[in-house]
């Protein structure tokens, strides 16, 4: 067949508002009758959009973007695959792009911060990729694993004393946004730039907004103030690793790999801790399962990541010649879109969706193949530990709303909720050096956590001195804390460990 894509440069049959017209974007459908991946429609219901994708073109549709460019979005669970996984066909260099190259693609483009191609690992190919790529696996093998555990706990803790005496929060901007950039700017080695405006920026540089190019600007303007000092004075922090590394990177590739492991690792792991909580406080059926031990919060992260995963779809590849995907015919610099959510609930995988994938981790929230997300386990920690640790702090937390009045906002790449509103009994503020319960342990029984269970004794019984009430963590020395320098902490000692489970067994766990 021949490309559906009979709007591009020099092939319009009919009048075409320019991309700045008022009605540009208007509605669903676009010039040529291709549905729109933007606009209120998409935005509005997503999986009705691929749904109606899927019905009318098969596996991989035909879309446009913002400004209506054309791209292929691949639906099929299989396709993706073959797509992410064979770079020989279809590589992540957007220089091929022949929008790019005749000019209907412009450098200012709404979504230019995540096409414009850097000198990053997500950009390259062969070689070069083995090197850049290496730089950052490598550099993240040295992150301390129990370590970045206990520092997710720490803010998780800070961020709920700023509102557990309130009875009330409103989730995603007072815990799922800033949670993941707190623990993302401690890991990278800059906690003294955490800040709202940085969290603001790292949101909508991937939204297509009208500022995103400013905003991406300002949170380079960090890392390089970042790289610099590395370069001056090195510390133990995954920026030093990288200026340290053997593959010699520039200070430019520095900054640019740092920009990419934090933006993708904070808007991912915001939306994920935001769906998880949203399933835990609007299905009965979920929080159930969770609360009753039948499921752990890992597995229940695992499972949102197959039915809301935190990028809906990602651009892109590019086809390297002419090739057949899906039974379309993609032409050499044609734009693809790896659909991470279609792929989720193809027909094909997941017939009824209603079943649990517990255990499952084919599902393509983090990509597949040389270019799958080297972070996803910071994200899953991050996510684990800190919704484990909001839900041990207020196991009573209720929906302070009508689910139906819940919305979201965002684009192609993700789907977000706006807010998430919840009530809750007031509650003590806590030491934020709290140490975790082992929960976070993926082998935890089943009575180490529930939503329903008390966080202070019900009992009469004190616990002696020197040692903790049931359901209060025991806490760690202090650490020094964003703005002073504060690091990954060390692993846990082996005595502390015995500690904890002789106050454990005191307490009935």
């Amino acid at each position: 067949m021949t490309t559906p894509f009979q709007h591009e440069p020099g092939s319009a049959t009919g009048p075409v508002p320019p991309p700045q017209c008022p009605a540009h974007g208007m509605g669903g459908i676009g010039p040529g009758g291709l549905r729109r991946l933007y606009g209120p429609e998409a935005e509005a219901d997503p999986t009705g959009l691929y749904e109606k994708l899927r019905a009318e073109h098969g596996t991989v549709a035909p879309v446009l973007l913002h400004e209506d460019v054309p791209a292929w979005l691949v639906l099929g669970h299989s396709e993706n695959l073959h797509m992410t996984r064979t770079p020989s066909q279809f590589s992540r260099d957007s220089r091929r792009w022949r929008g790019l190259q005749d000019g209907s693609v412009a450098p200012d483009h709404p979504l230019a911060p995540l096409f414009t191609w850097q000198p990053v690992c997500s950009f390259a190919e062969g070689a070069e990729h083995e090197r850049l790529r290496g730089a950052v696996t490598d550099s993240m093998a040295r992150i301390d694993t129990r370590g970045v555990r206990r520092h997710i706990n720490r803010y998780s803790n800070r961020l709920v004393n700023d509102f557990c005496r309130e009875g009330r929060v409103e989730l995603v901007s007072q815990f799922a946004e800033r949670l993941p950039m707190m623990v993302m700017c401690a890991i990278i080695g800059m906690p003294e730039e955490y800040n709202d405006r940085l969290v603001q920026a790292a949101r909508d540089m991937t939204r297509g907004s009208e500022t995103a190019v400013q905003s991406n600007a300002y949170v380079i303007g960090a890392l390089d103030r970042l790289v610099q000092r590395r370069r001056a004075v090195p510390a133990e922090d995954f920026a030093t690793w990288l200026v340290e590394h053997p593959s010699g990177l520039t200070d430019k590739e520095v900054s640019e790999h740092l920009r990419v492991v934090l933006i993708v690792a904070y808007e991912t792991t915001t939306n994920l801790i935001a769906n998880v909580l949203r399933m835990v406080l609007t299905d009965p059926r979920f929080r159930a399962r969770l609360s009753g031990g039948h499921m752990t919060v890992p597995e229940a992260v695992e499972q949102t990541l197959w039915d809301e995963p935190p990028f809906t779809s990602v651009l892109g590849r590019w086809a390297v010649g002419d090739t057949e995907l899906g039974g379309q015919q993609i032409k050499a610099g044609d734009a693809l879109i790896v659909g991470i959510a279609p792929a989720n609930t193809d027909p094909a995988v997941r017939p009824d969706l209603t079943v649990s994938m517990e255990g499952n981790r084919a599902h393509l929230a983090f990509s597949s193949g040389p270019h799958e997300c080297p972070g996803q386990d910071i994200g899953r920690a991050i996510a684990d530990v800190g919704v484990d640790a909001l839900l041990m702090r207020l196991p009573d937390l209720e929906l302070g709303v009508d689910e139906e009045k819940l919305t979201w906002a965002g684009n192609f790449m993700s789907r977000h909720l706006v807010d998430l509103p919840a009530g809750f009994a007031p509650t003590p503020e806590q030491e934020i050096d709290a140490e975790p319960l082992p929960a976070v342990s993926r082998s935890r029984s089943r009575a180490d956590w529930e939503v329903s269970s008390p966080v202070t004794p019900r009992g009469p019984m004190a616990a002696p001195a020197g040692q903790v009430p049931a359901g209060v963590r025991t806490a760690e020395p202090q650490h020094a804390e964003p703005g002073e320098g504060a690091l990954i902490p060390a692993q846990r000692s082996g005595p502390t460990k015995i500690w904890r489970a002789v106050v454990r067994w005191w307490n009935g766990h």
